[in-house]
């Protein structure tokens, strides 16, 4: 993959994502491709805009934070990583889309930061579906209470949910917590009356079983950027 181009690599993933949908009858322009640039420079996310990439995802705002200045102007930033309370603020404003809230707390530090700076920041909800120790995210049974405390903040809009699966050899066995996030989100959009259309799940390895449940947004950085040098 190292020898290939930026180009090359773009065009193989959108072929997988488009392949992917027509597999099961959905319009490949419902899948967003969030391209993971964390610890990939500047200079690296141009060239991928250049071959007309425009959504990026970082996961530390330390690392984002000047990359965002360096790079292209125009792009729109998601960001994806464990969202650490003493760096929350930060984070308002800045990214199109936060896509890891997942304790009140958080969320409490958005709101009075997105208001401060009078704007709405669109968040979505991690679920930690599997319960994995070593992973972020709310646990399925306090999802609820959850989206209630983000749906009454004003500064906030909950747009979905989001999910890193467990990992497994055959991408399929992702598949129930892909199954089981889409689940979550229908009864949640339906518990408050409210659409919560994103559901951000799936990376290089398990994008195909993701985009089959429903994912609207998945999350690739190797397969674009190549092997970091």
């Amino acid at each position: 993959m190292g020898g290939q181009t930026a180009k090359t690599r773009l065009t193989g993933v959108l072929e997988r994502i488009g392949a992917a949908c027509r597999a099961c009858g959905r319009d490949p322009s419902a899948v967003t491709l969030v391209a993971v640039s964390k610890f990939h420079d500047a200079s690296a996310v141009a060239e991928l805009a250049a071959c007309g990439q425009t959504i990026f995802g970082e996961s530390y705002i330390q690392e984002a934070l000047p990359k965002i200045e360096a790079a292209p102007a125009g792009l729109c930033w998601h960001f994806i990583g464990h969202l650490q309370r003493n760096k929350a603020k930060l984070a308002v404003g800045r990214f199109d889309l936060i896509h890891t809230v997942d304790n009140v707390e958080l969320a409490h530090i958005l709101q009075k930061r997105a208001a401060a700076q009078h704007l709405i920041q669109a968040v979505c909800l991690q679920v930690n579906v599997a319960g994995e120790a070593q992973k972020s995210g709310v646990a399925p049974g306090g999802l609820d209470a959850l989206a209630e405390a983000v749906a009454a903040c004003p500064n906030l809009r909950l747009d979905g949910l989001m999910v890193i699966a467990p990992v497994f050899d055959d991408p399929e066995g992702a598949r129930p917590a892909f199954a089981r996030l889409r689940a979550l989100r229908d009864a949640l959009a339906s518990r408050l009356g409210q659409p919560l259309p994103v559901l951000s799940m799936g990376m290089s390895g398990d994008l195909e079983a993701a985009i089959t449940e429903g994912a609207t947004h998945v999350r690739v950085g190797t397969d674009l950027f190549g092997p970091r040098i």
